[in-house]
């Protein structure tokens, strides 16, 4: 059996060759160009080259930009062109890594795909062999895998599944190796700048402004487009009110902005479709966890499932989560039953 390593130029995957090499598994290393070719393409495709020269190991620089900006980039531009708010790397796991990408590394001859994903997999009773979150807790990256289908998932190594972010230098520099990608970015890989909104008018011609009101029809302002806000935020109206005012909804029918204050951002319960089940929801408890952003501690949950799409009910109220991004299933002890994507909230 061969294992493709998704290697993509930063130290976690880096170290996932390593850590699956010296474990003995047949391994050949694949890198996938996401973003138009720039001089970045060669000095990663170079240091890779030379990092796995020295492990022993099979290397393959991939041309996927193109296939990368229609499976990730242009659904990007279009939900913000919708008022949607995106998560493009929850988008990108299951249509280039383990789609686009793992596709490529078969036809070299690899039955498995391995990446430096912080998360484990396990077996749990009435669940089977099913998705948790990583050890390391604070870098767990499991909510970015649950649009992933598990029959895909379950070809997959995670071989930081026990591995500690703050170990991972000094395990790659006990192997005399330094990833080519020394810096960890937070921000969306083919923004530049992580300016968003810039990329977006360079790319394509956005939606208008229109009115911004409250809850009641009130007009108190406007706005410069809706795609340019998402739910909660605060900062940059520009609208003067007897009371610091919110993004509370977006009305992209009438083209308004839905303002008010903070009390109005609670919410009871979301909306979620292009579900993706990792377990049957005969094994899913009464009360689920649920995670609507990344950095979100998990809230108790009640569900049901109908005409395709999951309704979340919230055991106690809270923040109003933003359509587009990924409502992220988990039981008490973090293994992962399923997900989908936000489309409202009520």
């Amino acid at each position: 059996m061969t294992i493709a390593v998704a290697v993509s130029g930063g130290m976690d995957s880096l170290l996932s060759l390593v850590l699956l090499k010296e474990q003995g598994h047949d391994v050949l290393a694949v890198h996938g160009h996401f973003l138009p070719p720039s001089p970045d393409w060669q000095r990663v495709a170079d240091g890779l080259t030379a990092a796995c020269k020295t492990l022993g190991v099979p290397f393959h620089a991939l041309d996927l930009h193109e296939e990368f900006d229609k499976q990730v980039v242009a659904p990007f531009v279009g939900d913000y062109h919708g008022g949607l708010t995106p998560n493009p790397c929850a988008v990108c796991n299951p249509r280039m890594k383990f789609g686009v990408l793992f596709d490529a590394a078969r036809k070299l001859g690899a039955d498995q795909i391995a990446t430096g994903h912080y998360v484990r997999f396990e077996e749990r009773d009435g669940l089977g062999r099913i998705l948790v979150r990583g050890a390391d807790l604070n870098k767990d990256q499991s909510y970015f895998l649950a649009l992933v289908p598990l029959e895909t998932l379950r070809l997959a190594h995670f071989p930081l599944a026990e591995t500690y972010k703050k170990d991972v230098l000094t395990l790659l520099a006990d192997h005399g190796l330094e990833p080519p990608i020394s810096s960890e970015s937070q921000e969306i890989c083919f923004v530049p700048g992580d300016d968003y909104q810039a990329f977006l008018l360079d790319r394509e011609t956005m939606p208008g402004g229109g009115q911004a009101m409250l809850s009641d029809g009130t007009v108190v302002g406007k706005h410069m487009g809706l795609w340019r806000h998402t739910q909660g935020q605060r900062r940059g109206l520009g609208i003067p009110w007897k009371e610091a005012l919110y993004v509370i909804d977006k009305d992209t029918e009438n083209n308004a902005l839905i303002v008010g204050p903070k009390s109005e951002l609670e919410s009871r319960g979301c909306i979620a479709g292009h579900v993706n089940l990792m377990a049957d929801l005969s094994e899913w408890p009464e009360v689920i966890l649920l995670q609507t952003r990344y950095r979100q501690q998990a809230m108790p949950s009640r569900y049901e499932f109908t005409g395709g799409k999951l309704i979340f009910h919230f055991i106690e109220s809270n923040a109003r989560p933003t359509p587009g991004q990924v409502a992220a299933v988990y039981t008490e002890d973090g293994a992962v039953l399923g997900g989908g994507v936000i489309e409202s909230s009520f």
